[in-house]
């Protein structure tokens, strides 16, 4: 249906297509040469499909055919569609980390929809760092947004077994070390793994990113975990094709639905999936953009009691293709709903409420996905942990923990860098038992630079000989959403800017005590000034480039890890004439 003339008044890129005068032929003069008549994108919402598909993104690089279908559905739709590219964040092939360029893509994004002649835009987003920068990008913009995940791979099957990826990439590389099965075997199970298009298909990042979409609402009913092989993939990607264009047509923006009640929503999600650690700080970056306080406390508060409902790996069993097949996010949300744990007012990206969208959700296989009154593991949410260690807090994810590390004193074995880490854990003479508390530092946002996933440390080559197979790890760092393990990570301050993490000596005592939601040293105060009088901060990383930028400029995990100056939105003002 052709926009009224009083839409046509309203539609942003009218500010580029709708003049009579020289700007005017120079913009429509030079899209003409595409073969594409007057009327496609004079007076039609334009739908930018913004695709951070990339060959070396190996997680995302079918996003051509997701883009395909995304512009038959705006052009069914009565939109004319523009697809353009942003920096795409490979989380297996970048170095040093992927989340060092997560703000520099979010940059991408926005300044991409500010420039051109956009009234909407598609987000096609994947692997774990890509979803957050684009709607980083998409919510400091504010034009009409929908988010369009690439899914999760088929399971893997290695020698009849169910593999995971990531959690099996973890317990198979320490069963290698630990003579446990051949190089032969591995490389076997390599292949077996990963045998399809898209993301991880345990509940690590990218799917607990996916499934974030769904619950803030910014994506459509079903976009966590319908797997990228499937076809109803592709019917998703068209109908959110359909859907931008009403949302041009409506002013739909992203500060409509990232309310604090949407993040509410997300955040007790993220318990009922027992998903990503990364989510948190991830979480915290989108609610910066769109002007929500939120903080560490309201993970805590709000998913504290939250019972996990999902058997899924690194937690349990299963994976994001069972996970579908049981009913997918939807089944979650309804038992939320149900409870008194979701605002079901909270406005969608389809128009209607999340509980509209999820009211008459049935659930197909409860082993997959449990019932409230019978969890697959009780109070599971992600534990915020504070003390004179983590004086800006730290987490934790007990879903993935061992349950008799929760409550621990161990004498602490210290890393001074990730280079000394993994050269130690291998090297017998280390003076270090199952008792014992793995400290690694100066992997935080400055100090890595990025906040590497190294904070699941592989555990000692000798203690592994040995049957160990879990330790309490601390660090600065973030882990991988499929990893498992007692981990504290995302300690803030980190050591690199001071924190008391920067103090902690060889044999110092730590105490994790999870139920308390509590880190603490023991060392006293004035020892700690005194360590405190002779540390010096290592030297940066970097003199020139983004690197200095982002080691001058991004803010701590407890914070999101964002830059200071991208807190915030600045809108979609049309910028001036380029001529």
């Amino acid at each position: 249906m052709d926009d009224s003339p009083n839409d046509r008044k309203t539609l942003r890129s009218q500010a580029w297509f709708g003049r009579q005068d020289k700007m005017g032929f120079y913009y429509r003069s030079f899209l003409k040469n595409s073969g594409a008549p007057q009327d496609q994108f004079e007076g039609k919402p334009v739908i930018g499909i913004c695709n951070s598909g990339s060959e070396l993104t190996p997680c995302n690089a079918h996003f051509g055919t997701i883009a395909e279908h995304v512009r038959y559905g705006v052009l069914e739709a009565g939109g004319f569609p523009l697809e353009f590219p942003v920096s795409s964040l490979g989380e297996v092939t970048m170095r040093p980390t992927a989340m060092l360029f997560r703000n520099l893509a979010s940059m991408d994004v926005e300044e991409a929809i500010r420039a051109h002649p956009l009234d909407g835009v598609v987000l096609l987003m994947g692997c774990d760092k890509t979803t957050p920068a684009l709607l980083m990008g998409a919510a400091s913009a504010d034009l009409p947004a929908i988010g369009v995940s690439g899914g999760p791979q088929l399971r893997g099957v290695y020698r009849g077994q169910i593999i995971g990826s990531g959690t099996n990439i973890i317990s198979m590389s320490e069963q290698l070390r630990a003579g446990e099965i051949t190089i032969e075997e591995f490389h076997e199970a390599e292949g077996a793994m990963n045998r399809s298009s898209g993301h991880c298909m345990t509940m690590g990042t990218a799917s607990t990113m996916a499934s974030m979409v769904e619950a803030l609402g910014i994506g459509m009913p079903e976009n966590a975990a319908i797997p990228a092989a499937d076809a109803r993939r592709n019917q998703l990607a068209r109908m959110a094709g359909r859907r931008i264009v009403e949302m041009v047509r409506e002013d739909l923006k992203p500060s409509d639905i990232l309310t604090r009640h949407a993040f509410e929503n997300a955040i007790r999600t993220l318990a009922a999936i027992g998903g990503s650690t990364n989510a948190v700080v991830h979480l915290l970056a989108i609610a910066g953009r769109v002007g929500i306080d939120l903080t560490l406390e309201d993970f805590d508060r709000l998913g504290r009691d939250v019972h996990c409902l999902v058997d899924l790996m690194p937690s349990g069993r299963f994976l994001m293709e069972d996970f579908y097949y049981a009913g997918g996010l939807p089944v979650v949300l309804r038992a939320l709903g149900e409870r008194g744990l979701l605002h079901q007012d909270a406005l969608t990206a389809n128009g209607r409420s999340i509980w509209e969208n999820v009211r008459e959700a049935s659930c197909w296989n409860s082993e997959v996905i449990t019932s409230f009154e019978e969890p697959f593991k009780p109070e599971a949410g992600i534990a915020i942990l504070t003390g004179n260690l983590a004086p800006n807090g730290a987490v934790i994810k007990p879903s993935a923990a061992s349950p008799e590390l929760m409550r621990h004193t161990g004498r602490a074995v210290v890393f001074e860098s990730v280079e000394e880490m993994h050269h130690a854990v291998n090297d017998d003479d280390l003076d270090i038992d199952a008792s014992c508390i793995m400290v690694l530092k100066h992997c935080g946002p400055k100090g890595y630079p990025g906040m590497a996933e190294v904070g699941n440390m592989p555990l000692p080559a000798k203690l592994l000989r040995q049957g160990v197979r879990d330790m309490i790890r601390i660090s600065d760092a973030r882990m991988s959403g499929t990893a498992y393990g007692t981990v504290v990570l995302h300690v803030a301050p980190e050591a690199t800017a001071g924190g008391p993490l920067a103090l902690v000596r060889n044999g110092d005592l730590i105490t994790l005590d999870v139920p308390a939601r509590s880190l603490h040293l023991h060392v006293d105060e004035a020892e700690l000034a005194a360590r405190r009088a002779v540390w010096t901060p290592p030297a940066p990383h970097a003199e020139r480039g983004y690197a200095k930028l982002y080691i001058d400029h991004v803010l701590q995990a407890d914070r999101g890890a964002d830059f200071d100056f991208l807190v915030g939105r600045t809108g979609s003002p049309v910028p001036r004439d380029n001529h």
